[in-house]
């Protein structure tokens, strides 16, 4: 594959549309944390089903009458990428049933260094020294921001953590390999249907009430929904080292949304992994969006 010509507008419209889906990502933990049911098949199962709906408008919206025809023109790669991504919802909910919050997210923070390296074997994408060094020191402090919390056991619960960032990492790399010449949105919604489908085989009988219905309908749309929608659109301007690391938003945000709706009050050591998380994030992109200008000089 060709290597990803970056224009300074295109990587700002590519970090936009990835810190935006970060953002929509960052609001599982509370909204999980907020409904009453624990049945991790039922929370996927009604949070797919909701995302599968707002795509599907999405769509509607975008293409009108050609909605269908894009929805087949994703072909088998698609169905690989909504299959990836359909695990990693499996993977973050019953990781997170079966283990502690800290363990799960230092897990799934490994996903930058999956996605440079997956992008380097597979899509011959060169990962720029910057981006390691900025992905060694967000791991660093993401470790720091859940080092209270550690802990060695519960080793499938530490599994499933793991498989997110792969799966997320190897979804990337079809993704970029496919949007020079599909749009690969479709995919997202092969992601719902298929988790769904699989969801439905366990999650019966269902019981959760309407207020856990409203928060997961919440959360399948635009917690899920558009968060993937608008990752899937930044692969078109990032590579997928990038997208990997920006990502780690979603790690620091989400303890803070816990703070602010149920009151968990992070520690210092949380709040210096945060600042050293973000400090990385920024001091890539601003020697990107540096390199970015000089050469289009």
């Amino acid at each position: 594959m060709e290597p990803l010509v970056q224009s300074a507008a295109a990587r700002r419209k590519g970090i936009l549309l990835m810190v935006a889906a970060a953002l929509c990502w960052s609001t599982g933990g509370i909204f999980v944390r907020s409904v009453a049911i624990t049945d991790g098949w039922e929370i996927v199962f009604w949070r797919s089903a909701f995302m599968v709906v707002f795509v599907s408008a999405a769509l509607w919206v975008m293409y009108r009458g050609a909605a269908w025809s894009r929805v087949r023109a994703v072909g088998g790669a698609g169905i690989l990428a909504g299959a990836l991504l359909a695990a990693t919802f499996f993977f973050f909910i019953h990781s997170l049933m079966r283990n502690t919050a800290a363990n799960t997210f230092v897990l799934m923070s490994t996903g930058p260094f999956f996605a440079a390296l997956f992008a380097w074997i597979f899509l011959r994408e060169r990962v720029p020294r910057r981006t390691w060094l900025a992905i060694a020191a967000a791991l660093c402090g993401i470790v720091l921001m859940f080092a209270d919390g550690l802990d060695a056991g519960r080793s499938l619960g530490n599994l499933l953590a793991l498989g997110v960032p792969v799966a997320f990492a190897l979804n990337l790399v079809v993704l970029r390999r496919m949007h020079a010449t599909v749009d690969m949105i479709p995919a997202v919604m092969v992601a719902g249907l298929i988790s769904v489908a699989v969801a439905a085989a366990f999650a019966f009988p269902l019981e959760a009430g309407v207020r856990d219905v409203s928060l997961l309908a919440a959360m399948g749309s635009v917690q899920l929904g558009l968060g993937c929608v608008l990752m899937t659109r930044a692969t078109r301007y990032l590579p997928a080292s990038e997208i990997g690391l920006l990502a780690l938003i979603e790690t620091i945000l989400a303890p803070l949304w816990v703070w602010l709706g149920v009151g968990e009050t992070p520690t210092e050591l949380a709040l210096a992994g945060a600042a050293m998380v973000l400090g990385a994030l920024l001091a890539n992109e601003w020697i990107g969006f540096r390199r970015a200008r000089l050469a289009a000089t």
